[in-house]
């Protein structure tokens, strides 16, 4: 994420009005974790995307610089190592809630 765009989300951050229930603080953030989830899984897909159109440029040579279509395939990797490291410590983190005796 480029700062501009980090900028521009801080922009829309609202400020807390007060207390909320426990039950609708939930839903919130269950919402907002799985639209996070949701634009993530977007924008590595986007990424990976744009690797393979470099990588198909390359190979059928309309694009000559081997360090832009490095750069376009080690953000995709780098962005889907991310996802999946984020994936396995949600997943870690259900079985330990399950774990945990009520």
């Amino acid at each position: 994420m480029k700062i501009t765009e980090g900028l521009s989300l801080l922009q829309n951050v609202k400020p807390a009005t007060g207390p909320k229930s426990g039950m609708s603080a939930v839903q919130d953030s269950t919402s907002s974790f799985g639209s996070m989830l949701n634009n993530a899984i977007t924008d590595v897909n986007g990424l990976q995307q744009q690797a393979n159109v470099a990588v198909d440029k390359l190979v059928t040579g309309q694009a000559t610089d081997l360090h832009e279509v490095m750069i376009s395939v080690e953000k995709a990797r780098t962005s889907f190592d991310l996802l999946m490291e984020i994936r396995n410590k949600t997943v870690d983190m259900y079985r330990e809630i399950m774990r945990t005796p009520v």
